[in-house]
């Protein structure tokens, strides 16, 4: 269905329809199957094509997973001065699998230039006055194609409505969930109206359906049709790279670029490349030909095996006559350097197109290989990383701060909204850090640094916590030695 004819007959603006149709090129390109290019044909000669499927070498999703690495890993740590609060919020974000969500949305987001991040409560025992005795905190994470701002200023959205598609007894829905917000002056807050929409096989338009319909379908049972937040902060949280938006043609929009959207070019060049290397293999295969003589044993019995493709017979008028050998090698010369070379310099300008830098990736044995080596505070790379984790720590934040408030909103006490957080981000890769940690431990040893500063530091743990730790133990010497040193 056609999406756009729904809000633009409800009177909803957003983002233009022709941005959308660039998502759809770059997860093409995450895909490797772009249309009009990995699929392609070659003249016979006999008046007929053949059709061919590009081999991809896949740098596009390769881009994304590294991006996706260095930005949210296992070793990004987040740190709060309500220890209280931090367990609350952990075990919440445990529970919506964002170990493994938070890094793969980092990677779709590398991909596509936009997610978001969408709280709700659910299973919420509710009082006879309206107030939330208890409920369960879910996340929603959402793809830039499914996400349609309908207010922004500066960059920042303020109002989205964000679309789900379902399918239920063979059947396809939408939901589009609207946060907005209503009201003037101190009464106003963000309210969300939900809409289900029947998608028709065919059908360029959805049917609208009445909550009384659509709560007699399973996934939306529960659903309600407004929602009252109570706040006047945004219920949802837009996650993009920083970088330029330049396929909009609206220079202020707020949806994000794909890490690769301006690398197109190269990614084509490498993929005819590629393929062009994968087929100087197969067709300079070393081939005999085989005189027709020379095919029949005594008896009728083949000579060669009829499944060998290194056998050609000849046709039985193949001239020359005797002076011509029975079995004909030809073994043609491969360019294999010069299609690795070729490689090789196309993948360095698409990694310094992508802010990584020259010389990230290596082409060895007909595969992409990683650098691996420490950066420098001066190279691109490394700007790239600082560039990008300015967004995803405010991102980071604001999902945590919407976390406790719907804790708060659900009756979990003892939380602190105005908790400090801390996001420690994986600088592994810029800087040395088992030589950093040893130098830390010197400076413990001659004073010049507490030792629960080092805790703080290398165990991720607030002050108190920190503080308390050292307090509880014998002495410096055996707090190392106990911690593995």
């Amino acid at each position: 269905m056609n999406l756009f004819k729904y809000f633009y007959r409800n009177g909803i603006n957003t983002i233009d329809s022709s941005f959308y149709r660039r998502i759809e090129d770059w997860k093409s390109w995450y895909n490797g199957n772009v249309r009009g290019f990995s699929q392609y044909r070659i003249y016979t000669g006999q008046g007929t094509y053949k059709r061919c499927r590009r081999k991809t070498i896949g740098l596009a999703k390769k881009l994304c997973e590294d991006m996706a690495d260095l930005l949210l890993n296992e070793r990004v740590a987040i740190t709060y001065s309500h220890q209280p609060t931090g367990e609350f919020v952990s075990a919440v974000l445990q529970q919506n699998n964002f170990d493994v969500l938070g890094n793969e949305f980092q990677e779709r987001k590398a991909a596509l230039g936009t997610v978001a991040y969408v709280p709700y409560l659910y299973d919420m025992e509710i009082a006879e006055n309206g107030t939330v005795l208890s409920g369960s905190i879910g996340i929603d994470y959402v793809t830039a194609e499914n996400i349609y701002p309908t207010a922004w200023s500066n960059g920042n959205v303020t109002e989205c409505i964000f679309a789900f598609p379902k399918t239920y007894l063979r059947r396809n829905y939408l939901h589009l969930q609207h946060h907005h917000l209503n009201g003037t002056g101190p009464d106003r807050q963000y309210v969300i109206d939900n809409v289900v929409l029947e998608v028709r096989a065919g059908a360029q338009d959805g049917k609208q359906l009445q909550p009384d319909e659509w709560r007699k379908l399973q996934p939306f049972e529960t659903l309600a049709p407004h929602l009252e937040t109570g706040s006047d902060q945004p219920q949802f949280v837009i996650d993009r790279l920083n970088l330029v938006n330049n396929a909009d043609q609206d220079e202020s929009s707020p949806m994000g670029v794909a890490l690769f959207a301006n690398a197109i070019d190269i990614l084509k060049k490498l993929d005819i490349e590629y393929d062009s290397y994968s087929n100087e293999f197969e067709m300079g295969r070393k081939r005999i030909f085989v005189r027709p003589e020379m095919l029949t044993a005594r008896g009728g019995v083949p000579a060669f095996d009829p499944d060998d493709t290194v056998f050609y017979s000849l046709p039985e008028d193949y001239g020359g006559g005797d002076e011509k050998p029975l079995l004909e090698s030809v073994d043609l010369s491969l360019r294999a350097e010069q299609h690795s070379k070729a490689i090789t310099d196309d993948l360095n300008i698409a990694s310094m197109r992508c802010g990584f830098g020259t010389s990230r990736y290596e082409f060895e044995r007909g595969n992409i290989q990683t650098a691996t080596q420490v950066i420098s505070e001066n190279s691109d790379m490394y700007r790239t990383l600082k560039k990008h984790e300015l967004i995803l720590d405010n991102v980071l934040k604001k999902l945590i701060r919407i976390i406790i408030r719907l804790g708060i909103s659900c009756g979990v006490q003892n939380l602190d909204p105005d908790t400090e957080i801390k996001i420690d981000f994986d600088d592994s890769i810029i800087e040395d850090k088992q030589a950093e940690r040893n130098s830390d431990r010197q400076d413990v040893a001659m004073g010049a640094m507490q030792l629960w500063e080092y805790r703080a530091k290398w165990y991720a743990e607030p002050e108190e916590k920190a503080k308390a730790a050292v307090d509880n133990t014998l002495g410096p010497d055996e707090v190392l030695n106990d911690a593995g040193y």
